[in-house]
């Protein structure tokens, strides 16, 4: 298996690449990073000389070099991190967080959808969200999956944006996805910003 992790050098990406770099040795993984503000490549000192490990510095919004990365791997699975997520830095930039949470989303799933047209079987594009795209809280104290997408931030929004095209790419065109909306996350490896 060949799997794609996008944004793997950020805090929940490294330690996803960690997790199915130990747990899966006979799985090639490739961490997909711009190095942003938020990609360290120290995150993942402990795993850099792995077998199975394999860096490739790029920017999802680059659709020749997404087409070109995935024609010569044939990724068997995405997982994708990458995006932009600080809400105050939305308001202050909106179109950054279109061009990578939509458009780069886009464009990875036009790569994985031109790959997988013939042969999608053990293939999937798993989508990671975020519980933002629901909106506030509320008195109901919860969301669930039926919860209506109520974003309130340019970067909520352009969440719930790429939720929807993995969502159509999946009912128009049978590509194989998951989402999931997760809450905050804090732990090791954090940007000090958030």
């Amino acid at each position: 298996m060949k799997i794609l992790i996008t944004g793997g050098a950020g805090f929940i990406g490294s330690h996803v690449v960690r997790r199915l770099i130990l747990n899966y040795p006979d799985y090639d993984i490739y961490n997909l990073d711009k190095l942003t503000y938020a990609g360290n490549l120290e995150n993942l000192q402990d795993i850099e000389n792995a077998k199975n490990y394999n860096f490739i510095k790029g920017d999802i919004v680059d659709e020749s070099a997404i087409n070109k990365i995935f024609e010569e791997i044939r990724f068997d699975g995405v997982i994708h991190l990458a995006a932009e997520s600080h809400v105050d830095r939305s308001i202050k930039d909106p179109l950054a967080f279109v061009k990578t949470n939509v458009i780069g989303t886009v464009n990875l799933l036009n790569a994985s959808k031109k790959i997988w047209e013939k042969d999608n079987g053990g293939k999937c594009f798993y989508h990671i969200s975020t519980d933002e795209v629901y909106g506030s809280l509320g008195s109901e104290g919860l969301f669930t999956e039926t919860t209506s997408y109520d974003p309130n931030s340019p970067y909520s929004a352009s969440k719930a944006s790429s939720d929807h095209f993995v969502k159509a790419y999946g009912e128009t065109y049978g590509l194989p996805y998951i989402i999931s909306n997760c809450s905050n996350n804090y732990g090791p490896y954090h940007f000090p910003e958030k």
